[in-house]
């Protein structure tokens, strides 16, 4: 008769990262990229995230002026391009579209619906 597995849950650990050897590993690792890619990347970047922040900026107030995802579909947006949106939003601003508030920035519908 064999025994049973041995249940390590039970073991505390120091962190979720065990003894942190694969994220030291990691870090390592992109520092050295980080030190050869940046400089010919970071123009590239830099002239990307304008118009990129822009444009999910403005797929930000669409969402909210036109009521969210239905509103966008009436526009003529495909349901595709407003889940990409809605992902690419996510990740820039940690945010749904829909929770997301811009500070400085209050939206009227009456007004914007002629109210």
């Amino acid at each position: 008769m064999t025994e049973p597995a041995k249940d390590f849950r039970s073991e505390r650990m120091p962190s979720p990262e065990g003894k942190g050897l694969a994220r030291q590993a990691w870090d390592t690792y992109a520092k050295a990229v980080d030190k050869v890619a940046r400089p010919p990347l970071e123009p590239v970047v830099t002239r990307i995230a304008a118009p990129m922040t822009s444009d999910l900026l403005g797929f930000w107030l669409c969402w909210q002026l036109e009521g969210g995802f239905e509103g966008l579909r009436r526009l003529g947006m495909s349901r595709s391009a407003i889940y990409r949106r809605i992902r690419l939003f996510r990740m820039a601003f940690d945010a749904h579209p829909d929770e997301f508030t811009m500070p400085g920035v209050s939206i009227d519908l009456d007004v914007y619906h002629g109210g």
